[in-house]
């Protein structure tokens, strides 16, 4: 058993949603993970650029206590600024992007905008994340029609601005302690990358979002690759 003075001791672990989806996206797994001695926080990563993104993550982040920052998704290419600022003591990184070494970051991939022009209204936004994709697509990647609802309903609408927008990627955030989580073959290329770093790595079998669809498990990983940190 952990005891309090350990957990005190220990940094709070902090999640990144996507800024596609809602804060809710993480908060099975955060209860879960606090059974295995850690604290845990959710960050918010709302915003309809990135800056704003960045403005508010910065505002929600606790600056009374060391942080492991554990994003998710499309949250990834934040972590750079983020840290730039503020130093973390780790990242784990969860199904997410990866940004480059320096530069700038697209915020979605050619392919992806591509599509999403086509589905912006006339006034420039987008439909919720969930809506981008045929329904059973999304549907099959969480457990019940109560939490693709849910999903559904927090999901922000974004303009299409926002997709088209790049991300400043500070130089020197790869020397931190970095570790990855992938969710099947989502993202081959960045689990290839991290493994090839040097960097913690686990892969749980599972889509995107197996985070809503087996937290324990996402939690026992995190709990595994937070150790090695």
């Amino acid at each position: 058993m952990t005891s309090p003075a350990a957990v005190t001791e220990r940094p709070l672990v902090t999640f990144l949603p996507s800024p596609f989806l809602g804060p809710s996206v993480w908060e099975p797994v955060a209860q879960r993970l606090r059974t295995h001695g850690w604290q845990t926080h959710v960050a918010d990563t709302s915003g309809t650029t990135p800056a704003q993104v960045l403005e508010r993550c910065d505002a929600s982040l606790p600056d009374d206590a060391p942080l492991v920052l554990v994003p998710h998704s499309n949250a990834g290419l934040y972590v750079p600024a983020i840290a730039a600022v503020a130093p973390p003591a780790g990242t784990v990184f969860v199904d997410a992007a990866l940004a480059p070494a320096s530069g700038t970051a697209p915020v979605t991939p050619q392919a992806v905008r591509e599509h999403l022009r086509g589905l912006a209204d006339a006034n420039g936004f987008l439909p919720p994340w969930p809506a981008w994709w045929p329904r059973e697509e999304v549907r099959a990647l969480v457990p019940d029609d109560e939490t693709y609802d849910r999903l559904l309903a927090e999901a922000p609408r974004l303009p299409l601005d926002y997709v088209e927008a790049s991300v400043e990627v500070p130089a020197g955030w790869e020397r931190g302690r970095l570790a990855y989580l992938a969710f099947g073959e989502t993202y081959a290329a960045e689990t290839r990358r991290a493994r090839d770093a040097g960097w913690p790595t686990a892969t749980l079998p599972g889509g995107h979002l197996h985070l809503l669809m087996d937290p324990d498990a996402v939690a026992a990983s995190l709990a595994g690759l937070l150790a090695q940190l």
